[in-house]
């Protein structure tokens, strides 16, 4: 009988099993977790022809090498970096045949931070509350992987029509994030506020899969003290003592007591998962759609 599983010869920096992640669970103190750049996993999954949500590898900066136990194909995405077989040059962004026993390396990011390499019948590690993922915040999920860890893959997917190579976005130059102002804003002096939308900041060496840290100006308080604890979203810019932005990201924590000066627009966040540490972002003041209508 094939043993289909994956054996990982060289874990990396960080490298996670990742999918959609565990919505629904944040009453229980569990954040929703997932791939962070979300579009690059489903389009890894699609050139395999998994289902959306079927779990990845989330790699972080330098890659990992995998040896699958059977033939498998695998497709390498989201980050761009050199991908090979056997040590032999192979593509990236497309699907590609790996025998049994054969080594696929995806190595160090050319540009942006996080790869992932899709399996075709996915990663079927156990499942934790509905989702494959790791969770570094909470713990739940597989443990980030290391050298000599072996993940079983599920049957390999029907027939589907072959996609040779597919177009992705490359990481960002400038980080530029539309944030809708609130709920904690008037924490703030009008200074702080036109100093957050206005001057540049820059990823952090800090960032990581719980938020996103930046450098830049520190934003001055109108208020003192701090608040009681309170829920936290995907996309929460919260302000700690420093005055420095954090932008929550998928394994955020789901309630903090430092204020939330906006909330960053959700089709952004892939973009500020793949910006390098030095990359400039700009915070882009936008407001609900529904406001205007409410104030007519």
């Amino acid at each position: 009988m094939t043993d289909r599983a994956l054996a990982v010869v060289r874990a990396g920096a960080l490298t996670t099993v990742q999918d959609r992640g565990r919505p629904g669970h944040a009453h229980l103190g569990v954040p929703l977790s997932g791939a962070l750049d979300a579009p690059a996993a489903a389009l890894v999954n699609r050139l395999v022809g998994n289902a959306p949500d079927a779990a990845v590898l989330e790699t972080t900066l330098n890659g990992c090498a995998v040896r699958p136990r059977c033939p498998v194909t695998v497709a390498v995405g989201g980050a761009p970096c050199p991908v090979t077989l056997d040590g032999r040059p192979v593509a990236w962004g497309a699907p590609v045949h790996v025998p049994s026993g054969a080594l696929l390396e995806a190595g160090p990011a050319l540009a942006g931070v996080r790869s992932y390499v899709a399996v075709a019948g996915g990663i079927t590690v156990e499942r934790v509350l509905g989702s494959r993922s790791t969770d570094l915040l909470s713990g739940l999920g597989p443990a980030p992987l290391t050298d000599g860890t072996v993940l079983p893959l599920g049957p390999p997917p029907a027939p589907h029509t072959r996609v040779d190579v597919a177009p992705q976005p490359a990481p960002p130059a400038e980080l530029v994030l539309r944030v809708t102002p609130g709920p904690r804003d008037d924490w703030f002096t009008p200074r702080a506020m036109r100093a957050f939308t206005t001057r540049a900041y820059r990823v952090s060496t800090s960032s990581n899969r719980i938020g996103l840290r930046t450098e830049g100006p520190a934003l001055e308080r109108a208020r003192p003290g701090e608040l009681p604890s309170e829920g936290m979203v995907l996309g929460a810019v919260q302000v700690p003592p420093d005055g420095r932005p954090v932008v929550f990201l998928a394994d955020h924590p789901t309630t903090g007591g430092y204020p939330v000066i906006g909330v960053v627009d959700r089709s952004d966040l892939p973009a500020a998962a793949q910006a390098v540490p030095g990359t400039p972002i700009r915070f882009l003041a936008v407001r609900p759609r529904f406001t205007a209508a409410r104030r007519r």
